[in-house]
């Protein structure tokens, strides 16, 4: 009787000791904040996403997700019923997405914010708010994937056409002009290698040319140089030769004067006379003229005219004769 009271006992207390271990789990694990209800309206795939999983705000962890279901009354429609901390900045501006939890496939809400509207969006659990949902990382990536393969057919035709027959022939082409300009390149710096061994043996005797040049000018700049003394002879050639010019002038200014006083003046005279004598001949010739008898009788007697002895007063038929 003992022995079966004691395994009695025994058992009591591990049943008991089990029902408090549970019981001190389920008290710690409980959540006691208090969350209200608000529906994400989603036009996109939920893939990976299921209940119980994760709402956060910017990472951080302020719900669970409640329910997934289709809305009747609009087709296509996608209803998310999550539930939130009353205490997170739910405002009109906030909008939900979905976020995907490393590589399991497994996605949870991600809560977010434009900033827009900041007035506090009020919800309950008779009158549920509603957010939008938008279009996450993969929705984007299908969204965009038709345009993405329309570019990448595009890439690929040109790249068809970059690499077509007639480019082909005209890149070969190019490369055997490419090819004649370099064997062309080769050509030329090998003729010109044997003008650039005589290079150094030029720049030698350039440099004893101007060496001698320099020689030269310093030569012929020097006073006591061959030029400057043929100069200087030159100069005094030139001083003698100014001095016979100087003697030559005043010869000639002797002369002019000599022209000026006596020869002139005996010319002018010799021009008078041959001028009264062209006068007298005049005379003679016309007193021949128009009496050839004066030759021989002589000139006759002049009238004498009005004031002079024995001028007479022409009487009236001689005058009318005489007219």
């Amino acid at each position: 009787m003992e022995n079966k009271s004691h395994a009695f006992w025994a058992g009591l207390f591990t049943i008991g000791l089990g029902v408090a271990i549970a019981l001190t789990v389920v008290w710690f694990n409980l959540d006691r904040a208090v969350r209200v209800p608000y529906d994400l309206i989603s036009h996109t795939n939920v893939t990976g996403l299921s209940t119980d999983a994760d709402v956060r705000y910017r990472g951080l962890a302020v719900g669970k997700v409640q329910s997934i279901r289709f809305d009747r009354a609009h087709p296509g429609t996608i209803v998310i019923r999550i539930l939130v901390d009353k205490n997170a900045p739910i405002t009109r501006s906030t909008f939900g997405s979905l976020a995907l939890q490393g590589v399991t496939g497994l996605a949870f809400v991600q809560l977010d914010d434009t900033g827009a509207d900041l007035a506090p969006v009020p919800t309950s659990p008779k009158d549920v708010a509603q957010l939008p949902m938008r279009p996450g990382l993969l929705d984007q990536l299908q969204q965009r994937g038709d345009a993405l393969l329309s570019e990448l057919q595009n890439v690929a035709a040109r790249a068809d056409a970059l690499l077509s027959d007639q480019t082909r022939v005209q890149l070969m082409a190019t490369a055997a002009s490419l090819q004649h300009a370099a064997d062309a390149v080769t050509t030329l710096a090998q003729k010109a290698a044997p003008a650039a061994e005589q290079l150094p043996g030029t720049l030698n005797a350039l440099s004893h040319t101007l060496a001698s040049t320099d020689t030269l000018v310093a030569t012929l700049s020097s006073p006591s140089g061959p030029l400057v003394s043929n100069l200087n002879k030159i100069g005094a050639a030139a001083d003698r030769a100014g001095g016979a010019l100087a003697t030559m002038d005043a010869s000639v200014q002797d002369v002019t004067s000599r022209l000026d006083g006596e020869t002139l003046p005996r010319v002018n005279a010799l021009a008078t006379d041959v001028s009264g004598a062209a006068r007298s001949f005049d005379r003679a010739a016309n007193v021949f003229s128009t009496s050839p008898r004066s030759v021989l009788f002589g000139v006759a007697r002049a009238r004498p005219g009005p004031g002079e002895p024995g001028f007479a007063w022409p009487r009236q038929g001689d005058a009318q004769t005489h007219r």
